[in-house]
């Protein structure tokens, strides 16, 4: 019975007056871990021992108190009300002592794109758009900040609904609790739980303007306020015709990025932070005549040419302005180094566990490509060859093998190879180009002269073979895409829409 005495003072401590009982236990276990989930409490926190009583009590105070509940450090109803109300999935960063924004990053350009990859079935399509362009107009109208939406190129600030599934790191939990979720700059992820009933103008369901407000300014670089009436605060609180910023989401914002100018005044793209280079005008590829290092069929089905740093898409229509290439592919190294590394992507973003090393493979590789059929890379050195299996991950232990082994008349020392997208290979050397048919042995025909015909289709696959660059068109538009960069030639593939680099 002694062993009771000190859970039950526990208990008695952190429960409202006359209901200190055991039978109440599960209503403490669900503060401790609410509190826990959302930054109040450190993890590990025992509620059977009394050394974290006082732990316990504080995070409960400072939730109250943010939450605008009576601030008693008890697990009362009104707080486990206040627990239970929908909110964001975020946590709540914010100083426990001072009770200010934690500010989580910012980006370093004012003008930025949004880009709704799906939409809730809740709204029409346009009322998602309305509401999601009113939502950044909060914030642009007291900044420096513009956005513009985009419908098929890579944005930003990327908007995505789903439910609680594997698109997803940071699940969701069905209709209430957590409404939505975010990521500081410069991830750029907005995500809203589809399980909730969204709507616009309307006191029933959950209102996507308001909540996709809150997701904004995290994805801005706020994290909570303390103010529960703001819009950084935690919890939604419904509807309101008068919506608008408070004071302290504008303080905030306006810490990060500055107030808006006057018209006319307007400062330029970039917002320069301490540490940023002051160099001249950025060297940027002219795509009619800049000597390519590579070109690969990437996500939406576009050619990607790559020069240097930069990279553009092409089509029989012309091309796009170039971009440098860690705008699209973030954490990989413009012109990387000869190296033996793999990058994995899905479209723009580097799937977990990625970069790794790729072992037993040869310095200066001639080329690579992908075969679909049974789903390997191909690396290409001399009059060798290696595979390595996409599935198993493999070292490559029995490797090399002679390249006669699986290709029938092609050159050895290739310049570049390829899948295109009907499924034909092609190799590339010199001024010369083979096609190869469904058994892997050159068509009749063939070689024939890149100086009298481009092979297959599109600018660029000329220059690149001049460069010795091993590059790929890779065919099969299915529903991942892999992007390769092997290891000396810098060169890029595209396998179907998750990418190796």
């Amino acid at each position: 019975m002694e062993t009771l005495r000190p859970l039950a003072l526990l208990v008695a401590a952190l429960f409202y007056a006359n209901s200190a009982s055991l039978e109440r236990w599960p209503e403490l276990e669900e503060a401790k871990e609410y509190l826990t989930k959302y930054g109040y409490l450190k993890n590990g926190t025992d509620l059977l021992d009394a050394s974290h009583l006082r732990d316990v009590i504080e995070a409960l105070r400072v939730f109250q108190r943010v939450s605008d509940v009576p601030i008693t450090g008890e697990v009362d109803p009104a707080t486990l009300e206040a627990m239970r109300a929908p909110r964001c999935g975020n946590e709540d960063p914010f100083n426990k002592k001072t009770l200010k924004y934690r500010i989580l990053s910012r980006w370093r350009k004012k003008s930025l794109t949004y880009r709704l990859y799906n939409y809730t079935p809740d709204m029409t399509r346009a009322a998602v758009q309305s509401a999601i362009k009113a939502a950044f107009k909060y914030w642009s109208d007291v900044t420096p900040l513009t956005f513009r939406e985009v419908t098929y190129t890579r944005a930003d600030i990327r908007i995505l609904f789903h439910r609680n599934d594997n698109l997803c790191d940071i699940p969701f939990d069905g209709r209430g609790g957590v409404l939505a979720h975010a990521k500081e700059p410069e991830y750029g992820v907005v995500h809203f739980d589809e399980a909730e009933f969204w709507t616009e103008g309307r006191y029933y369901g959950t209102n996507l303007r308001i909540v996709a407000a809150h997701e904004i300014g995290h994805a801005l670089g706020l994290g909570h306020s303390q103010y529960s009436q703001a819009v950084m605060g935690a919890q939604y609180n419904g509807y309101r015709t008068n919506f608008r910023l408070h004071h302290d989401d504008v303080k905030g914002i306006q810490f990060l990025y500055g107030s808006k100018p006057p018209k006319g005044l307007e400062s330029a793209n970039h917002l320069p932070l301490p540490g940023d280079p002051t160099s001249g005008p950025e060297q940027v590829p002219d795509p009619c005549t800049a000597r390519l290092d590579a070109v690969m069929l990437g996500p939406w089905k576009k050619t990607f040419a790559f020069s240097g740093e930069h990279v553009w898409t092409v089509s029989d229509q012309g091309h796009n302005k170039p971009l440098r290439i860690h705008t699209l592919w973030k954490e990989l190294p413009g012109e990387p180094e000869c190296c033996r590394t793999l990058w994995k992507y899905s479209d723009f973003v580097l799937e977990r566990g990625y970069p790794k090393q790729m072992t037993r493979l040869p310095a200066d590789i001639d080329a690579a490509l992908y075969l679909e059929r049974n789903k390997k890379l191909v690396f290409i050195k001399g009059s060798q060859f290696w595979q390595w299996d996409e599935l198993q991950y493999n070292n490559l232990t029995y490797y090399p093998k002679p390249l006669s082994m699986l290709f029938s008349g092609v050159p050895a020392s290739p310049d570049a190879a390829l899948t295109w997208t009907n499924g034909k290979v092609f190799f590339f050397k010199g001024d010369d180009y083979w096609r190869l048919n469904d058994s892997l042995s050159v068509d009749r025909g063939y070689p024939q002269s890149t100086a009298t015909r481009t092979p297959p289709s599109g600018p660029g696959l000329r220059e690149t073979a001049e460069a010795r660059q091993t590059l790929a068109l890779l065919g099969d538009q299915g529903s991942e895409n892999r992007l390769l960069r092997s290891p000396s030639s810098d060169s890029v593939f595209r396998i179907s829409s998750k990418t190796f680099i």
